[in-house]
């Protein structure tokens, strides 16, 4: 296969959020400032150095610092800065120091930027203190900040970054890039509730209120009014169609009963559907300038979506080709244009998983699975349907994790970490031959006509065990708003021949994950089958690797409290919650309750 691997560009309107660095001082003059000044900037500079080095958006774009353009002694420096700081940009705060600076006259007081302070822990001079004054200062006016201090003391003239002062300013700083990234962007709906979700009724308030984000309505008759006029590029339509007949399987059709399976005619005319459905369901979320050469300017704007969701069933599957196709791809990080980074969406409009799937996104920058948390396999029904007695990770049980819809090709497991085992990747890592095994690993096939009347396209394939990942879900309660829960674990692999049986008892058109989350014998992870029970909703995120602490901090910042998870360390958050109890969880939610939504 030749695939080119496509540059980085940020497809959203607006500039990438920019992280501020502010690096503040002890203002007294005539001996004291001049005697920090190297040191205050040479924090500024190495923070800078360590972020620069080691993030990149989720576009692959390079993340980009700003530095004040002096040390901040007092209220008019602060200012200085907020001003740079505002015009380049910014949307992350950062505020370093080796010394006692004076407090509310230094600190940053934008009430929708996330801030952190990291105080050097040395000796000379009391950067502890200051750093403890600081968010005592953020705490009493309501700003909550991060505190970031090294466990161990350095000598003044270190300019090191101790590795847990690395781990935290990196977290804070990936999860606050993901809140300024989210912040002016837009989900797009396309319908409304697919067959009474819940989670597919799009609450415009939480959106606006809790991520800064609007809402984009646009009728599934848009679509179809999209194929009917030919809006969409006719040339990429031709590459489109030309890569998927090369590089897509199609699985012989053995679901449908032989009176219901569709003609080859009515096949070949699916798969053009298919087709323009991606190339309409992506224009509809960034835009295309193709369109406005073809006399649709309006069209070629886009509604500059950085997660969407398709209603499809059933007011569309009833009569129309399903929107199977159109979410895998938009999901997975390749296509006929080459490899990309993956789009965000949902199926069945289930926003609230979508929205989710995106705080994987923006944290990991790799592609996100959506799946039903469909069944709890035990040990027992395993060994009585298929006479093979679970091992190793298997052993307790099993969740399968499957849905027609917008499961990313990237979920087969197919591309190879630099370890060599399974793993999902940022697109700038994937490579020719990740995309090669990873198309010969799928099968498109028919669609179900019990579930889709209208014809289709569903993916199937098996996930490869052991790769770490995290199943994560946002759900809303009347009367306390969002609460997200998570699961660290592992996908595992079972027999061929055990898979078969199992898989064919719900679909075998549709791609499967087996996932065992990490237990502990106690709680909401008492076991597999309690993880299941204790699931609050029908659809999980799922994201590759163990993300649980920086979905805790991401959510603490977007206050959100985090209702259930089975990670050791409960992660980073603002220094404010310490104030809320002892007990981390119930002060999370405390603490969120408190403070609110920041744009709410």
């Amino acid at each position: 296969m030749n695939i080119k691997m496509n540059e980085p560009v940020n497809r959203l309107r607006g500039s990438m959020p920019k992280v501020g660095i502010r690096p503040v001082i002890d203002g007294r003059e005539k001996g004291v400032r001049e005697s920090l000044e190297v040191q205050t900037m040479n924090m500024a500079k190495a923070a800078a150095k360590l972020i620069e080095e080691n993030l990149r958006h989720s576009n692959g774009l390079p993340v980009e610092c700003v530095i004040a353009d002096s040390t901040i002694g007092g209220v008019a420096e602060a200012a200085d800065c907020a001003d740079k700081f505002a015009r380049a940009g910014v949307g992350v705060s950062l505020t370093v120091t080796p010394c006692w600076c004076y407090g509310t006259e230094v600190m940053d007081t934008d009430p929708l930027i996330p801030k952190a302070v990291w105080g050097f822990n040395g000796t000379e001079r009391p950067g502890a203190v200051y750093l403890a004054a600081a968010l005592a200062g953020y705490t009493q006016k309501g700003l909550p900040a991060f505190g970031i201090y090294g466990r161990d003391v350095q000598d003044s003239d270190d300019t090191s970054i101790p590795a847990d002062v690395k781990e935290k300013v990196l977290r804070f700083t990936k999860a606050a890039l993901a809140v300024a990234t989210m912040r002016g962007k837009s989900y797009l709906s396309l319908g409304g509730m697919s067959m009474g979700i819940a989670g597919s009724l799009v609450n415009q308030d939480f959106l606006l209120d809790y991520l800064g984000m609007r809402t984009e309505v646009v009728d599934m008759s848009e679509i179809a009014r999209r194929v009917e006029e030919g809006i969409f590029d006719p040339e990429e339509f031709k590459i489109a169609l030309k890569w998927v007949k090369e590089n897509c399987r199609e699985q012989e059709d053995t679901v449908n009963a032989p009176e219901y399976r569709r003609s080859a005619e009515q096949r070949e005319a699916d798969w053009e559907y298919v087709v323009k459905m991606v190339l309409i369901g992506r224009d509809l979320m960034i835009g295309n300038p193709k369109l406005k050469e073809l006399g649709y300017g309006e069209e070629s704007l886009g509604h500059n979506a950085i997660c969407g969701g398709f209603q499809g069933q059933r007011s569309w599957t009833d009569h129309y080709p399903n929107g199977d196709f159109l979410e895998t791809i938009l999901n997975t990080s390749f296509d006929w244009n080459g490899i990309r980074e993956a789009f965000v969406f949902a199926t069945e409009n289930d926003y609230l998983n979508g929205i989710t799937m995106l705080f994987g996104h923006l944290l990991t920058n790799t592609a996100q699975i959506f799946s039903d948390v469909r069944t709890f396999w035990s040990p027992e029904a395993i060994e009585r349907v298929t006479s093979w007695k679970p091992e190793g990770l298997a052993k307790d049980g099993f969740i399968h994790l499957i849905n027609s819809g917008s499961t990313t090709l990237d979920g087969a497991g197919q591309m190879n970490g630099s370890d060599g085992k399974p793993a999902m990747k940022p697109f700038w890592e994937i490579s020719e031959n990740d995309v090669e095994n990873t198309m010969k690993a799928t099968e498109f096939c028919v669609g179900d006509g019990g579930y889709f009347r209208g014809g289709g396209y569903s993916t199937d394939f098996l996930t490869k065990g052991g790769m770490p990942c995290t199943m994560s879900r946002l759900n809303y309660v009347k009367g306390q708003g969002p609460v997200l829960q998570l699961a660290e674990g592992w996908t595992v692999d079972v027999p061929k021949e055990v898979h078969e049986k199992l898989d064919v008892r719900t679909n075998p058109t549709w791609p499967t994950t087996w996932f065992v989350p990490r237990v502990s014998g106690k709680g909401s992870f008492k076991d597999v089958y309690t993880v299941m029970a204790k699931w609050g909703a029908n659809h999980g995120a799922i994201s590759y690797g163990h993300i649980g602490q920086d979905l805790i901090t991401l959510c603490s910042m977007l206050r959100i409290p985090v209702c259930m998870h089975n990670v050791e360390d409960e992660g980073f958050r603002p220094s404010a919650w310490a104030s809320f109890g002892m007990d981390e969880e119930g002060s999370d939610y405390r603490a969120c309750s408190n403070f609110g939504p920041i744009y709410g």
